[in-house]
């Protein structure tokens, strides 16, 4: 029961905190929120038990990725004149699709068969994704993390040239 409780309770926070995003004027907000929506969506893949995701989504996309995009706008010049404009014309589209897309998907729900077994015992994800990680595919991985770090290297670059 109390596993319920909380897991609702995460659910209300990565919905609550999407919207925030998409409804906050301030760009500051939006990225605050940003950040409760990934964090919300990690604690989703902690009661898929896909800890190994979970994880990794804290550290690429709230390590990473939103930390990227705050210091975007922290380094944006005026940054307390913007302010976004919600006037486009395609609102009302955009919120009929979404409609079709969520009736769609309570309706898909409903009419499935759910075959309520008990599960057998869940193995731990880590070991098995470390393992072809460092053994495996050890070169790609490395591969990667270099070209990564070029690219990162490459953006850092571009952005002063304008000095």
């Amino acid at each position: 029961m109390g596993a319920d409780i909380i897991f609702w309770m995460v659910v209300a926070l990565t919905v609550g905190s999407a919207f925030l995003v998409v409804l906050s004027q301030n760009l500051i907000y939006s990225a605050m929120a940003l950040l409760f929506t990934f964090m919300g969506v990690a604690g989703l893949y902690v009661f898929m038990m896909a800890d190994f995701i979970a994880a990794t989504q804290i550290v690429i996309y709230v390590g990473g990725i939103l930390v990227l995009i705050i210091f975007g706008i922290m380094l944006t010049q005026r940054i307390r004149d913007v302010r976004i404009s919600h006037t486009s014309m395609q609102r009302g589209i955009g919120g009929v699709v979404v409609a079709l897309i969520f009736l769609g998907l309570i309706r898909m729900i409903r009419t499935s068969p759910w075959h309520l077994e008990s599960s057998p015992e869940i193995e731990g994800t880590v070991a098995g994704i470390g393992k072809l990680l460092m053994v495996e595919y050890l070169l790609p991985f490395e591969v990667t993390s270099v070209l990564l770090l070029a690219a990162l290297m490459g953006a850092a670059m571009l952005s002063r040239r304008g000095d």
